[in-house]
């Protein structure tokens, strides 16, 4: 029997879209099979990076498949975006954005090499939490309000290595009225490295990644970012109850993979990431350093993510930001 053309391309068609189908749902019920990457923004120490080596571990103990972390530093996380972007989009790259990332920098400057929305696909929350601000121990001041006589006295200056540590500089600047210098630096251990050394007066940094630093006495912590005092350091009191109404400014971490990654691998990855940061081991791992476990869904980092664009755009204006 001799089928027609048309049909006979209609059942290749057929065949080839239920090969694909197949291809899919095998993809996703064998994945990961391979080492995977986690390409991290910022250098190492940071709390992106402590981020990523915690999840890394976390997917390599259950998938038993090694799982690599490569840290790009550099030029607000463009370097690393870019490096991602230019890998498969398989599943097997992905990368813990930042509200650096994946919403501050379309509003910081004023061409950003990749799309934080078109160019990425969103699997889940990871963290949140506050920074804080702390400043070498030979500086003579013991909390906000004498740091800020300090400041009227003489142009200081704060170092930042991402969105959250500049705008903790920038918004205390407007709302306090002083006359602060912004000296970027590539990641936050730079800057803290040239605080402890005398190079730059202050510092607004994630609480992962300064109280270690405050603990061992090398660095002195005059208050949180966070509307609240942060659990676990209730002995530092909020910049806004120091005087300064008002002010607030957090930090965040989320996965994303690139875009093209195939549905059905994404949304794995959403709930291999979920379930690792829903657990009580998450919650006291980031708890320590009064960080939040975020986990979400992947809409939901997606609304989420552009909700933090446009509070960005606002906090930018606001705060009198010149786009670089």
């Amino acid at each position: 029997m001799t089928f027609p053309t048309a049909f006979r391309r209609l059942l290749a068609g057929c065949i080839l879209l239920a090969t694909a189908c197949a291809s899919f749902a095998q993809t996703a019920a064998t994945f990961p099979n391979k080492p995977m990457r986690i390409i991290v923004p910022f250098a190492a120490g940071t709390t992106t990076d402590q981020a990523a080596r915690y999840i890394g571990q976390k997917i390599s103990d259950q998938y038993k498949q090694p799982v690599i972390v490569e840290n790009k530093a550099g030029a607000n996380g463009f370097i690393a975006l870019q490096y991602l972007l230019s890998l498969p989009a398989d599943g097997y790259s992905i990368t813990i954005g930042t509200n650096t990332t994946h919403a501050a920098n379309t509003a910081l400057f004023k061409k950003v090499p990749y799309d934080p929305v078109a160019d990425f696909v969103p699997l889940s929350g990871v963290t949140i939490g506050g920074v804080v601000l702390v400043v070498a121990p030979s500086t003579p001041a013991n909390n906000v309000q004498e740091l800020l006589a300090l400041a009227k006295k003489k142009k200081m200056t704060f170092g930042a290595g991402n969105s959250s540590s500049r705008a903790g500089g920038e918004v205390l600047r407007e709302l306090a009225g002083i006359d602060l210098l912004h000296v970027p630096y590539k990641a936050l251990p730079a800057a803290l490295t040239d605080l402890m050394g005398g190079q730059i007066d202050m510092v607004f940094g994630d609480a992962p990644a300064v109280m270690p630093l405050v603990r061992g006495g090398k660095l002195k912590a005059l208050g949180v970012s966070t509307k609240e005092r942060m659990p676990g350091y209730g002995e530092i009191p909020t910049i806004a109850e120091q005087g300064v109404a008002g002010y607030e400014t957090n930090g965040w971490l989320a996965a994303f993979a690139p875009k093209g990654t195939p549905p059905d691998v994404a949304d794995k990855l959403s709930k291999m990431i979920f379930d690792i940061m829903r657990t009580q081991d998450a919650a006291a791992h980031f708890g320590a350093n009064a960080w939040k476990p975020i986990p979400s869904t992947r809409d939901e980092l997606a609304t989420f993510q552009k909700a933090e664009i446009a509070r960005w755009a606002r906090l930018v204006k606001n705060a009198g930001i010149e786009p670089e």
